[in-house]
């Protein structure tokens, strides 16, 4: 490892060297480059992330002045790969200056990716906030290219958070948009009653009986194989509990349903939500009376 290190002390030297020589511009830039991508790898194998990190951004910088942009941009994601593993603010900015790039170069497919990759590393360090504004940038993005898949994967993502900080109608309409588009996919088709599902929940959270009530009338006309499903008996079952105010019932109806169907933290999470309201609305009736 030590060995390692060394050697790419010496090329990064080496690389510097070049750079403060005179010769020709671009064959001065292309050795430095060159010298800088050795060290880079050194560095990798002695697992001296951060200096590998800064290695990579100076074999961008060499890029940028031969005008490689694709080439810099992707020096910007292996400097971003290294930082990853031990400084994530220096990764998430080393992304999104290659995203810039990408951006710059038309190559909007890979930009998506990188944005995803910005929202999965902001999602890790529970920043929910820029963790949905970067998946969102992502599905954007994904969805010019047609990735459509992949657009609704970082839709759900954003609708998954959303829902996280409350903010229900956003995940509603996220839900029952990718529920429309699904239907007319016949490999897609299948997952319509879970999205439906998530958006129910979500319903549900809002605690609007008649709002629920008539989001599952329209759920059955969107999918008319819905109202067979269990996934739709249980969002009637529990908005049947929420009208009767009757937490036993709901307690029931849920753990029926997740004895078949092991229901995800998630939606534990949201449900959990609604049964606390549904118990604090009972405790008043209580004083009342």
């Amino acid at each position: 490892m030590g060995d390692q290190l060394a050697r790419g002390e010496d090329f990064e030297k080496k690389a510097e060297k070049k750079l403060n020589s005179w010769g020709l511009f671009g064959s001065k830039y292309e050795d430095a480059a060159d010298l800088f991508d050795k060290a880079a790898n050194c560095f990798k194998l002695a697992k001296s992330w951060d200096k590998a990190g800064s290695t990579y951004v100076k074999l961008s910088n060499c890029h940028l002045k031969l005008e490689s942009k694709h080439e810099a941009a992707q020096a910007y994601v292996d400097a971003a790969h290294c930082y990853k593993k031990t400084a994530t603010k220096e990764a998430i900015s080393c992304l999104q200056q290659a995203v810039h790039m990408f951006c710059d170069i038309g190559r909007l497919s890979m930009a998506a990716r990188y944005y995803k990759e910005i929202a999965e590393l902001y999602e890790s360090e529970q920043n929910i906030e820029q963790a949905i504004d970067y998946y969102e940038k992502a599905a954007d993005f994904f969805q010019n290219e047609e990735v459509s898949t992949s657009a609704n994967q970082c839709k759900q993502k954003v609708a998954q958070f959303a829902a996280q900080i409350e903010q229900y109608q956003k995940a509603i309409e996220i839900y029952e948009e990718i529920a429309r588009q699904s239907l007319t996919n016949n490999l897609l088709k299948y997952g319509v009653k879970g999205h439906l599902l998530n958006a129910g929940i979500c319903q549900l959270c809002k605690g609007d009986v008649v709002a629920i009530t008539n989001a599952l009338e329209r759920y059955q006309e969107l999918d008319p194989t819905f109202s067979g499903t269990r996934e739709c008996k249980l969002l009637a079952d529990i908005a049947s509990a929420i009208d009767e105010e009757d937490v036993t019932k709901f307690t029931d109806v849920v753990k029926e349903f997740d004895s078949m169907t092991p229901l995800d933290s998630w939606k534990t999470t949201l449900l959990l939500r609604v049964k606390e309201k549904l118990k604090a609305k009972e405790l008043e009736e209580d004083d009342l009376t």
